[in-house]
Formats: C-alpha cells, structure tokens, sequence
C-alpha cells in the first residue's frame, strides 16, 4: 500500500457505518490523486485504487474524508461521517468510461474486505456514489461488476430467484425504494439509480415489473440471486 497523505479531513460525527464505492472520473490517476490531495480542492477519499490493483492511502479511516458530497442513504445525511471512501481509477462517462481490470477489481475486494470485517458493515450499506446521490452521480456506474463482490457477500446480490412483480403503482415503488434506502426526491434520478446498480443492462428511469420483482426481493430479509 501508497501512502500519500491529504490535507483534506475532519472529526466524524458518527460511527462508521458504510463503504462507498467511486469512479476516479478522471483523466489519468495521477491527476486524480492530486486533485485528493490539494486543499483548495476540498474532497479526498480514504483509499484509491489503480488499474494495477495498486492501492494509495490518503485519510486515515479513524478520519472523515470528503468524498461523498451531499448525499444520503438510510437516514443519514452525512455520509462522510458515517463511512469509507474508495475511489477507483477509471475516466468515467466524461473521458472514456471502460470496464475494470480484474487486478483492480480483485484489489478492491481484498481492501473492502478488511474494512466490512473492521467496522461490522452489513451488505446493505457498501454502496455506490451514485446510490447515495442519484441526482447528483453516476459512478462507480453500470461497468462496476458488483456481481463479483456478492458473490463474497460483500454487497447485496441482484435478485434472480423467484421474482415476482407486486405491481405497485409508481408512487408505491418509490415509497418502497426509499425504505429500501434511497433518496426519491428526484424520482426518476432514484429509479435510474436503482437501475444501475441492480438492472444495468436498461437504465431508463422507468418503473416496470422487473424493477418492482427485484425491489420487491431485496426488501425480504433473505435477498439471493447472483
């Protein structure tokens, strides 16, 4: 493990409760290191991850970085108090957005790994930017396999066994994706980011029966799939 430490940190507020998953969105890593470690920028990030799978540490996870912006998930509105930041390197939809490299994604998986087992965080809460903040984000964005992280249950699966369309009407759904955790109050941005993180293959903002079976599953105590 880098270390390269950033300036940009303050006390938590509360205890440490989630892990965030990013894309860099940024041309080069090195590019993106140093915007996390510039103070005038004011964002950092607790760890990054480069395409190699090597990994830099930038805020102590004792420390609130400054990744999550506003955001909320679950009831908690500050994000950053109540979680870990990793940014992994990839342009994003601005300047390229492309798969992760196995050895990336393998280095996300042992590094996550260490802080679900350190701080106890259920499946449910290691989550993407743009769960957090569907009006405002789209990484770490449909290319992010999370399938891979399931599989070790470290992150929800997306439901595949037994679906079973409730067939709520849209305002229904959108109570339904707020107890799940969302935030709705820009409710097509929900569905969209609902979408990427469990439907990436169709992200269009519009509630079908397939969006309710899997909400639907995920909300039972047990959710499996793949």
């Amino acid at each position: 493990m880098i270390e390269r430490a950033s300036p940009n940190f303050n006390a938590r507020k509360l205890p440490i409760s989630m892990a965030v998953l990013h894309y860099t969105g940024m041309e080069t890593a090195e590019a993106a290191i140093a915007r996390l470690a510039d103070p005038s920028a004011e964002v950092s990030a607790h760890y990054v991850v480069l395409e190699d799978g090597q990994v830099v540490r930038m805020v102590n996870e004792a420390d609130r970085a400054w990744h999550a912006g506003r955001s909320y998930w679950r009831g908690i509105t500050d994000v950053n108090s109540a979680s870990i930041g990793i940014e992994i390197v990839n342009p994003g939809h601005e300047f390229g957005y492309r798969p992760f490299p196995d050895a990336q994604i393998d280095a996300v998986i042992q590094l996550l790994s260490g802080v679900v087992a350190r701080h106890h965080i259920t499946r449910g809460n290691v989550v993407g930017h743009s769960d957090i903040a569907p009006a405002r984000k789209e990484d770490p964005g449909e290319l992010f396999p999370w399938y891979r992280l399931a599989k070790l249950r470290l992150a929800l699966p997306r439901p595949t066994k037994n679906l079973m369309d409730p067939l709520w009407p849209d305002a229904g759904f959108l109570l339904a994706l707020e107890r799940f955790g969302y935030d709705i109050t820009d409710g097509p941005a929900a569905v969209r980011a609902f979408q990427r993180r469990f439907r990436p293959e169709l992200i269009d903002g519009i509630i079908d029966g397939e969006c309710r079976a899997i909400l639907l599953a995920l909300l039972l105590p047990k959710p499996t799939g793949d």
